[in-house]
């Protein structure tokens, strides 16, 4: 692909990043064949080759209009075209460059400003979160029908277990997870507790910064990383083994730290290893001996948020691992489809989120499992709002 772009990213490294990925574009049209939005409408604009068209134009000083951000805002940012394409792009770093430009240049109405800043400002904060749901939840029976299923019930949580073993590694609060479902980390802790490793929870992290970057604000996305670096520092320096991720999508945010702050003086050394720590929960568990594990003939299907299988590129470990401890894994169609969840999209793109709800359910109850899994808080949360009591994490499986 030819490029002409003007100096409007900023940066002449940032600059040259994001021509190469244009040209190593060569229009094939994979991605398109694996793009859920572009099932949904049929809009060239609404498939990544459409979009990378759009933010090129934009790049190379074509002005912007609301309507080339109405495309990229309908980008799920599910990466299943990253997986597809046969040359590489990396669309997803592609994506947050042209958002940026494409956000500054067309500018967003006093309204949909607010609402994303609002989204960014209480769901990125974990007390300020967790002061909403409660109250949510002691009001819950003064709230509409549509807001009261949104609502998950205060969940019992067992004990977290005692610290007994040398093997050591370390797990974040991060931010909506712990008020919603705090039983996750816990069933991970356990798990690993059976196995010989101590799971350590680092108090003064935080926020992933997921969602502060997919609404356009870096700085803020990159504050939350260096909170996290810190956090984390002094027990890496002690012999903590790995950073571990219960939630797939903070896992994609935390192992790109390095590539995010390669360029800051002061942080660009830690963040890299702090990413090259970060390992999945599943990743853990896959080079540990599962025999001490209680076995079961359960039937489940397991949804693999995108999340793990294209931005981590874990494509069938978590389906092997409870294939070993026994359950029996549903044949789930189109796996590769994101459930609308996707961060913030299901409020921002509530019509095509719905959509890409009801298909995912379908696909997923097919094998008429006894239970649904899935990795992601996101994603739980998100089937649960219509599957109460049906929806639970993998790792809770195992503990």
């Amino acid at each position: 692909m030819q490029t002409r772009l003007t100096d409007l990213i900023g940066e002449s490294r940032q600059k040259d990043e994001v021509e190469a990925i244009l040209r190593s574009c060569v229009h094939c049209g994979f991605c398109n064949a694996v793009c859920p939005t572009y099932q949904l409408t049929g809009d060239e604009r609404d498939g990544p080759r459409g979009r990378i068209y759009l933010m090129k134009q934009a790049l190379e000083g074509r002005p912007a209009t609301r309507l080339t951000q109405r495309h990229l805002d309908r980008c799920l940012t599910c990466l299943s075209c990253e997986t597809a394409c046969p040359s590489g792009v990396r669309y997803g770093q592609l994506l947050e460059a042209g958002r940026a430009v494409v956000d500054r240049e067309a500018g967003r109405s006093f309204h949909d400003a607010l609402r994303r800043r609002l989204i960014v400002r209480m769901f990125s904060y974990r007390r300020r979160f967790e002061a909403l749901l409660n109250l949510a939840r002691k009001t819950r029976l003064l709230l509409p029908e549509s807001l009261r299923s949104k609502i998950p019930p205060k969940p019992a949580v067992a004990a977290w277990p005692e610290p007994r073993h040398g093997r050591k590694m370390l797990i974040l609060p991060g931010c909506v997870q712990q008020p919603l479902a705090p039983a996750i980390d816990v069933a991970a802790a356990r798990v690993l507790d059976q196995l010989g490793v101590t799971l350590t929870p680092v108090s003064a992290g935080g926020c992933c910064g997921a969602l502060a970057c997919h609404l356009s604000e870096p700085g803020l996305a990159l504050a939350f990383a260096r909170q996290n670096i810190d956090a984390c520092r002094p027990y890496l320096e002690q012999g903590a083994e790995a950073i571990v991720m219960t939630a797939s999508a903070c896992g994609v945010m935390a192992k790109d730290y390095g590539r995010l702050l390669r360029h800051d003086p002061v942080y660009a050394e830690e963040a890299a290893r702090f990413s090259a720590a970060v390992k999945d929960v599943g990743e853990v568990l896959a080079s540990e001996d599962l025999s001490k594990l209680k076995k079961t003939r359960k039937k489940i299907a397991f949804h693999s948020p995108c999340t793990l299988q294209h931005g981590q590129k874990l494509i069938g470990v978590v389906e092997g691992l409870l294939e070993q401890v026994g359950y029996q894994l549903t044949v789930v169609a189109d796996p590769h489809l994101c459930c609308g969840s996707a961060g913030a999209y299901s409020l921002l793109q509530p019509e095509i989120s719905k959509q890409l709800l009801t298909n995912k359910l379908k696909t997923l109850e097919a094998g008429r499992p006894d239970l649904i899994a899935t990795a992601n808080i996101g994603c739980l949360s998100y089937l649960q709002s219509v599957r109460p009591g049906k929806i639970v994490h993998w790792v809770e499986l195992l503990s």
